[in-house]
Formats: structure tokens, sequence, C-alpha cells
């Protein structure tokens, strides 16, 4: 069995294998003692529990809170599923000491996890998980005085509070009168009704059924596991003339992509810029512009557009939400769909998103695919970006290519001369045609996580070609 350990976004393992009843009774009440320990003297010493769809996830989540319980704590664990940024959200409004979510985000339906989320409505920081690993060997003893165990609906506190960051009226009315359709897919995810909810008119929602298999694919917001709602799509477009969008949330909804009117994907390369033109231009906010190391090289240019101080970190959001915490931000975003803002918690929140786009499409009156096409205009930017991850034997062959990577380094890639490596996460590659090339390794498995940015995708493609030559050879 492998052991604990918390990731960049909590611990995930294979259900009935890594994770367990046991093991999930034993982190849970441990981790509610370092919130308390690391909490505020004004919280009200409530833990929040929730939990998504997957497959036995009420039960997990029954677990813990009855562990926490037991440990003399008392807790609010969720009737029904919801978004993980619903709970965070809960958190904070709620004055907890924190919230520990069953969930295991966008893997494959044999996994299931556990977030840790602070009273301030994020996800802690490493210190405070390496507290939790710290205590495993010392379980939580059952306390003289155990806590309540009350049930709550997280879904009216997180809708209202959404509904207030829009004008509502106006993208309720768009609907209503037809000048924009929107669809959804929740890939069986717990942003199921979601939309629905907070607009109050009609969303076409696809793969809203409960499917811990997920199609038999991972509830991640790519190209390759939306071809349900690519077809609605179409299907849709060729009986209407007026504009559509289609939304794509991941498992627990913190991760977004979008489709066009013309069934384009787009992934938060597109989605940051498309963002912070619209808070910056259209709502008149300010703040810093965040992104991570694999982000697009637009975004640099649409911050010095709008005259906003740009921030670069490595890739994982909990980079983007500690910088939240210290300074004022207007959005952060990294390349794989995890997008968050200044006026709400430091947690990416796919719901907020998808409002800031409808809100954009609905005040510009343009498809999302127009206004990022004029800001690449303005910027005289124009380029195309992929990413693929390529398995490697094993980790031992993963520790030959880092090797290589600091012993020899590259100097020419696809035929064109590096003039610059930066090492922030990973290798990230700048060639003398302008695109890059970025190299990153996953942490705990042999995996080689390959990202490029270039003027075309065939050039995308040829680096990325290039990437998997050099790696297997």
């Amino acid at each position: 069995m492998n052991p604990i350990k918390f990731g960049t976004d909590g611990w995930r393992g294979i259900i009935a294998d890594d994770f367990t009843f046991d093991r999930v009774a034993l982190v849970a009440p441990l981790a509610a003692q370092v919130l308390a320990q690391s909490s505020s003297d004004g919280s009200s010493g409530t833990v929040i529990v929730g939990h998504d769809r997957r497959f036995l996830a009420e039960e997990f989540a029954f677990t813990a809170a009855i562990a926490i319980q037991n440990a003399g704590f008392d807790v609010l664990l969720s009737e029904s599923y919801a978004p993980t940024p619903a709970f965070s959200l809960a958190a904070k409004q709620l004055n907890a000491l924190g919230a520990i979510v069953l969930t295991a985000s966008h893997n494959p339906g044999a996994y299931l996890g556990l977030k840790v989320k602070g009273g301030f409505g994020g996800s802690v920081s490493p210190e405070v998980t390496q507290q939790i690993e710290e205590k495993l060997e010392n379980p939580a003893a059952l306390s003289a005085n155990p806590g309540k165990l009350e049930n709550f609906n997280p879904w009216p506190a997180y809708c209202k509070t959404l509904r207030e960051m829009v004008d509502i009226e106006a993208i309720k009315e768009a609907i209503a009168s037809g000048k924009i359709t929107v669809f959804v897919d929740v890939m069986h995810g717990a942003a199921a009704g979601g939309l629905a909810q907070i607009l109050e008119e009609t969303v076409h929602e696809v793969n809203s059924d409960r499917d811990p298999l997920f199609g038999g694919g991972a509830p991640e917001p790519l190209p390759r596991y939306l071809s349900q709602l690519f077809r609605v799509m179409r299907t849709h477009q060729r009986k209407s003339s007026g504009l559509s969008i289609g939304f794509v949330f991941d498992g627990d909804s913190d991760r977004i992509a979008a489709v066009d009117s013309s069934g384009n994907f787009l992934s938060s390369q597109i989605l940051v810029p498309i963002l912070i033109e619209h808070l910056a231009s259209r709502r008149g906010l300010t703040g810093e512009v965040i992104k991570t190391v694999s982000g697009s090289d637009i975004i640099p240019k649409i911050a010095k557009l709008y005259d906003l101080p740009l921030f670069e970190t490595p890739i994982g959001y909990k980079y983007i939400a500690d910088r939240m915490l210290t300074t004022q931000v207007l959005v952060g975003g990294e390349e794989s769909g995890g997008i968050g803002y200044g006026t709400h918690i430091p947690e990416r929140d796919a719901l907020l998103s998808a409002l800031y786009l409808l809100e954009a499409v609905v005040k510009s009156g343009e498809d999302l695919s127009e206004i990022y096409s004029r800001l690449q205009q303005e910027t005289s930017f124009t380029s195309a970006y992929d990413r693929i991850d390529l398995h490697l034997a094993n980790m031992e062959e993963r520790s030959r290519l880092l090797s290589l990577l600091q012993n020899q380094p590259l100097t020419e890639i696809a035929g064109k001369a590096v003039v610059d490596c930066n090492k922030v996460d990973g290798y990230k590659f700048r060639l003398a045609d302008g695109s890059w090339l970025l190299i990153r390794f996953s942490g705990t498995e042999p995996v080689l996580r390959l990202y490029s940015e270039a003027a075309t995708l065939k050039e995308v493609m040829q680096n990325l070609n290039w990437a998997k030559n050099w790696a297997h050879n």
C-alpha cells in the first residue's frame, strides 16, 4: 500500500487499494487538529466536510465526519455533492476551521482523494499538509466530549454569492430572449445542475447523470472527452443563427474549458486573456495578473495593454493562491484550466469563470473566439499551443533524462537555436524563432510533461515531436 502523501492539492489514491475507509478515518481528524492549530482565535471550531459524485464519495465523507466528530470537533456535513469551491467558500463564510473535501478532481474513476481547505477559503499550504503527514504515526485520540454533527446544504449561499458577482439580469435576459444559448458538459461531476441553479434559466447540460466511471475516460476538460458536447452544439448551430457557448467543468468544478459557436475548443490559454480584458475594461477592476510558467505569451501582452502588473509562478494553483493572500490580484490562471480571482476566495472556481465569460459575451455582443481574435490583433500576437504527457518506462528512465538536462544542456531544438532556459519549474527553452518548449517531470510517477507554444500548430507539433524523440532516443 502506497504511503499517504499530499501532493499539490490533496491526497489521492485508488479506491479500496490506497484509499480506504480506515485511512480516511485516520487522516481526517488529524487534518482537523492541524487546522485548529494553525487557525486564528476567531474561528468557530467547526469543520466542514463535503464530497463530489465519485464512487462511495458520500460514504467516505460520512466516515470522515464521524472521525472528526469523535475527535471533539463540531462538523457540518454536506447533504449533497457540490463543487469544491463551494466548500472553500462555506469555510470562509461560516468562519470554520476549514473544510475536508472528498474528491479526486479530474482523475479517472478508480481514484478518490481528500483535499484540505483552510478557513480563509483556499487550499492549505504544503507546511500544513506536511504537519498532517507527520501526525500519521499517532492517530487522533477519541475525545471525552465528541462534537456535534449537523447536515447543511452548501448550494444556496454559493449560488447567491456568485450571482452577486456579475450582471446576472443581463445574462438571464440574453438567454431568455434567445440571443445566446448555453451548453454545459459537467462530465458527470459535482457541477451538475449548478449553472442552471445560479442563472435560473434553461441551460443545455450533457453528461449530467452520475457515472463513477466517467464514460470510461476521466472528468478532465480536454477535447478527447467532449465528443457529446461537440455533437450537441453542432446540431444546434445548424438550426440557429444566434450565439452559443459551451462550458466544460472537471469532476469537482475547479477547472474550466469552453467551446465557441463554431465548435472550437478553448483552453484556459485563450480564456485567461479574455477574462483579463473583460474584468479590466468592462468591470473596471485592477490588480496583478498571475500566470504560471506554462502560460501563453499573450498573457503578459494583454496585461501590458491594460497597464496591469504581471507575476509568474511555477505550475500549480497553490502558488497563485499563496500570492492572492498577500497581493491585490485581478486574475490568476494555470494552463490546465484552474482560474481564480481577487474578487473571490483564493481558490479556482469554474462556475464563476463561466459567469464572467458569459458576461463578457453578453456585454460585448461577440463570440468568445471573436473577442480573442480582437485581442490578438490589438497585441500583434498570434500563436498555437499544445501539450502532451509522455509515459516513461520507469522512474529510472525519468532520472536518466533529468540527468541529461542537468549535465548536457540543450542548445538546439527542432533545428532552432536555444536562446534561453527558464528553470523555475522544469526546463523551459526559448527558441530563436520566438517559440518555446517546456519539459517537466511528474514528481510521483514516470511521466514527462511536454508543453509548447509557437506561431503555428505545425511548429508546435514539430517542437513536441522533437522532444518525444529526444526522450525515447
